[in-house]
């Protein structure tokens, strides 16, 4: 079951999707303690290494489209 960590990085991301675009476009971000501990473009591989660094098991990814993206 998530935390309420988990929701509160959750939150954030959503809040700061905006400045996320800036660094991590067409890229998974794993959030940990409102920040950006792993990225990449494969899911799996950005949740693993957020696991490993953080010993979390529940992390929050988004995946943070290209301003670009049109819909």
């Amino acid at each position: 079951m998530e935390s309420e960590e988990f929701w509160e990085d959750a939150l954030w991301a959503e809040k700061h999707y905006g400045e996320l675009q800036n660094q991590y476009q067409d890229k998974w971000a794993a959030i940990v303690d409102k920040k950006v501990v792993s990225y990449g473009e494969n899911r799996g591989e950005v949740k693993k290494r957020a696991m490993e660094l953080t010993g979390r098991k529940y992390i929050p990814l988004i995946y943070v489209e290209s301003v670009a993206a049109i819909y």
